[in-house]
């Protein structure tokens, strides 16, 4: 196996903190590398990378910016000598995308995680439960940095896309690849989609019925199959890009009109058409509800929608790609990714976390109930997330969101979450567990006539987007995703042993 000196890259670049950040972002593209590692005297104390640059690219600081203000730290270093397979699971163990090398505490190069993951040959009993770190793909839909707490579609972060600009804008970008630079860019896209929404006559015929059978999310993986078959969407395998972009509008367009309907009469009431006036946000609530929302309403629940339009390769969004790689229609590739976001380990939390301020009812409860789940080891939801070691980015918005709406509920939350990590604090020394995104989601969903039952749908609606984007990508690659599982039962072969008692005929 090769040792991690062979595939590094030397002379390393290297930046010092006081220096202007613009000066260290020259360098990485004088030298056309993806990182500057930060030293004092010849040891280094941080790294820099591109995705820490595009962090900051859109803040209007970077001429203000010091290196220091963004690198990462420390900079834990690893050993030239080290293997490629063990150096690969130490970065995966540790959440590192660059690490600089080092001989002898000497700082002698840099090494990223992509060139160990092209490089390395990983054996089956070396593949980590669940995947865990394993690069399966290369995006430019985005990536989430759990180690950060930060994530981004595209070049940019998604929270400050959540900020500034409204749904369709987004999805443009993730779509096209390129935000809308004037007004009639958006209101071209705008348009395209609106025309989308509306529920043909045939499908509407059969939603009463999946309606009655099922809940929303359920059905929708009936109704959208449906309707993609009605269409006549065929396997993305033969279609060029126009074609495939078409259907990826088409799917994701229709997906919101398909849930608000099946929760409409799920619950006894006509269907709401959608309205061309209204925007994406206040246009679902509008479908939910069949009331007109406020301003104020209409541009929290977008901003969680924005919020949760992709977040790198989850279950859901992995099926989708594993489903496309098959060469599969669109709406074979989506319904895919709706059964896996069914399951409660991955898209049933909003509800859950809400029922956990419920239960708790008064901040003057908020301590002893959360002291009581902490010393008998239940989950509290709502907390926690398998990516992020840090506070998570989409919470830390919402929680702004729901503070910005006001209300018991919201301010119930803030102290439940200030209760948690105190009490961590105290009974779990070094045990950190921040807000998700799940947890503050509810709270604003439900402040903005969002029921309950529906906290998962909505999460659906703007994450269709999120996965057309992934499948678009992924059938532009005609490699099949195939990988192996490692055999554990009695070794092969054992003769085949005769029927006892009575023979077969």
């Amino acid at each position: 196996m090769a040792t991690i000196g062979s595939v590094m890259t030397a002379p390393v670049v290297t930046g010092l903190a006081d220096e202007p950040l613009v000066r260290a972002i020259r360098r990485m593209h004088e030298h056309r590398v993806g990182s500057v590692v930060v030293v004092k005297d010849r040891v280094p104390v941080g790294i820099v990378t591109e995705r820490d640059v595009l962090a900051v690219a859109d803040s209007g600081r970077l001429d203000e910016l010091r290196v220091g203000d963004v690198m990462t730290t420390p900079a834990e270093a690893i050993d030239e000598s080290l293997d490629v397979a063990a150096a690969l699971q130490v970065m995966r163990e540790r959440g590192f995308r660059h690490m600089p090398v080092v001989h002898h505490d000497d700082l002698v190069g840099v090494v990223s995680l992509r060139d160990l993951a092209r490089l390395a040959t990983i054996g089956p009993a070396e593949v980590p439960r669940g995947l865990k770190g394993v690069v399966v793909a290369d995006t430019e839909v985005g990536d989430v940095r759990g180690a950060e707490g930060f994530y981004h579609y595209r070049q940019y972060s998604a929270v400050d896309l959540a900020t500034s600009r409204p749904l369709e804008d987004v999805w443009r970008l993730l779509v096209d690849g390129s935000l809308p630079a004037t007004l009639a860019e958006r209101s071209s896209f705008t348009d395209e989609v609106r025309a989308l929404r509306a529920v043909s006559p045939t499908v509407a015929g059969v939603l009463p019925a999946i309606a009655s059978a099922s809940e929303p999310l359920d059905g929708l993986r009936t109704a959208l199959s449906l309707a993609a078959a009605e269409r006549g969407c065929r396997p993305i395998f033969d279609l060029d890009q126009a074609e495939r972009r078409a259907d990826a509008l088409f799917v994701a367009a229709l997906t919101p009109t398909l849930l608000t309907a099946l929760h409409r009469l799920r619950g006894g009431n006509e269907i709401v058409a959608p309205r061309d006036d209204l925007g994406y946000a206040a246009n679902y609530l509008w479908m939910l509800t069949g009331t007109e929302p406020s301003p104020a309403h209409a541009e929290a629940v977008e901003r969680y929608l924005v919020s949760t339009i992709d977040h790198g390769l989850n279950a859901s969004t992995f099926t989708a790609r594993v489903i496309a790689s098959t060469g599969a229609d669109f709406g074979a590739c989506i319904t895919g990714a709706i059964g896996a976001l069914s399951g409660p380990l991955h898209g049933g939390a909003p509800s859950r976390a809400l029922e956990l301020l419920d239960e708790i009812g008064t901040a003057s409860r908020a301590r002893s109930v959360v002291t009581y789940k902490v010393q008998s080891g239940e989950r509290i939801m709502g907390f926690g997330h398998a990516v992020y070691r840090t506070e998570d980015p989409r919470s830390r918005m919402l929680r702004h969101v729901a503070q910005q709406l006001g209300g018991p509920l919201a301010d119930l939350a803030v102290e439940v979450e200030r209760c948690v990590v105190e009490v961590l604090a105290e009974l779990k020394p070094g045990r950190e567990l921040y807000a998700n995104v799940e947890f503050y989601a509810g709270v604003v969903m439900a402040a903005c006539g969002v029921p309950p039952e529906m906290f998962t749908p909505t999460f659906a609606s703007s994450r269709v987007i999120g996965w057309s984007a992934n499948v678009l990508e992924q059938a532009r690659d005609p490699k099949i995703i195939r990988p192996i599982a490692r055999y554990v039962g009695p070794p092969p072969p054992q003769p085949v042993p005769p029927l006892e008692g009575d023979r077969i005929p």
